[in-house]
């Protein structure tokens, strides 16, 4: 095992597990922003972190993401940038180190490659050298080099296969879970069970999920020292979180389309429709062959859906443009058990390069009334 991939699994936990504990980072790198303009209200970054010098323009959870894209090309955690003093105070984020200077030096080079060669588009990026690597290989591998080829199955080009239908395999899908009948009956549920994650330790807390169709879904965790909320109302996404940079973080571009995919995916009936061009391939996840749904919609990265043999929804894999490259989420999808007549999965963990957060459901109540001020803004994060 390479060294950079046990900084990867150390480093993405660190990460966010300083923003859990309130801390926030420093810029590095001169970028241009990736994602139109932020709606009104919308804070940018320089307007919250301190030293920002040149990753200006760009929303809090965008510049989080685009920490997110250090971390993970790299196998580093905050700690391998910033000053030791992070673990004491914020304000430490804002000390340049070497390793920020060096950080700010090597996307500089990243953007001129890309505008030289590429008409500014992302081409390059700190993943396309490092590869979770803290130090770039510049000698060829033998044994990658005549290794056997394994294709990754959450890559966002995929390969036609016209020898199955769309129609198909929605139709198999919705057969899976009960039939389409009852699944388009499925308006609304209710659910209990445990989250865990990097701000829990590992442990388990309670969590009570919301979810009304077409889209809308309220999360609260229940930590002992406070209540964390995330909500998706339908068309704006917040989340008032401990671990979070800011005590009320508004979403933007691909994390809040993200937050419609992931509120859909509750309400299968939907989902076809929701993208105006599909494409069907095939992959293989833990040696099993999955059937891959890619959904696109103009202005949008596309979102991959994966297939298992029973035709039940596997995972869910989307991105998310930063000013540094593009950045993955994955969502894997278990243990379905029926709730009023549709199976639903019960277990759902969701993998982010910030982190990995594991929901296990114990409890679902389906076509339950639900409180439309369950989908509000919610008040700024605050402890008990």
């Amino acid at each position: 095992m390479k060294h950079g991939w046990r900084h990867t699994i150390s480093g993405a936990i660190v990460v966010a597990g300083v923003c859990w504990l309130g801390l926030v980072a420093s810029a590095a790198g001169q970028a241009a922003p990736a994602q139109a303009a932020a709606a009104p209200g919308v804070q940018m970054s320089e307007n919250f972190f301190k030293n920002v010098q040149v990753l200006k323009g760009i929303p809090v959870d965008e510049f989080m993401d685009a920490m997110g894209m250090f971390s993970s090309s790299l196998g580093y955690d905050c700690a391998s940038c910033h000053s030791d003093e992070i673990h004491h105070t914020r304000d430490a984020f804002a000390i340049t180190t070497p390793a920020i200077t060096r950080a700010r030096g090597m996307v500089a080079m990243v953007n001129n490659i890309n505008r030289m060669y590429f008409g500014g588009q992302p081409r390059v990026t700190c993943f396309t050298c490092h590869r979770t690597n803290y130090k770039p290989d510049n000698v060829p591998s033998l044994a990658a080099q005549y290794a056997d080829l394994v294709d990754d199955p959450n890559a966002m080009t995929i390969v036609a296969d016209r020898r199955t239908t769309v129609d198909q395999v929605f139709t198999k899908y919705m057969q899976a879970l009960g039939g389409a009948d009852r699944v388009a009956r499925l308006t609304s549920y209710t659910a209990k069970g445990s989250y865990a994650g990097f701000n829990t330790g590992g442990g388990e807390v309670p969590v009570e999920i919301y979810a009304k169709a077409p889209d809308q879904r309220a999360q609260i965790t229940r930590l002992p020292d406070s209540d964390n909320f995330k909500i998706f109302d339908g068309r704006s996404g917040w989340a008032a979180e401990g671990w979070r940079p800011m005590p009320l973080l508004e979403f933007t571009g691909g994390n809040l389309a993200g937050m419609k995919v992931d509120a859909m995916v509750a309400f299968p009936a939907g989902l076809q429709k929701a993208f105006s061009q599909w494409q069907v391939g095939s992959g293989i996840i833990d040696d099993k062959v999955v059937q891959v749904l890619q959904g696109t919609k103009p202005g949008e990265l596309p979102v991959n859906f994966y297939f298992d043999e029973a035709g039940l929804l596997v995972r869910q894999v989307r991105w998310n443009k930063t000013s540094v490259g593009t950045v993955p989420t994955q969502i894997d999808y278990s243990d379905y058990r029926d709730a009023g007549g549709v199976k639903v999965p019960f277990r759902i963990v969701m993998t982010w390069t910030d982190g990995q957060n594991t929901f296990a459901l114990t409890e679902v109540r389906p076509n339950v009334a639900i409180d439309a001020a369950r989908f509000a803004k919610p008040a700024p994060f605050q402890r008990k």
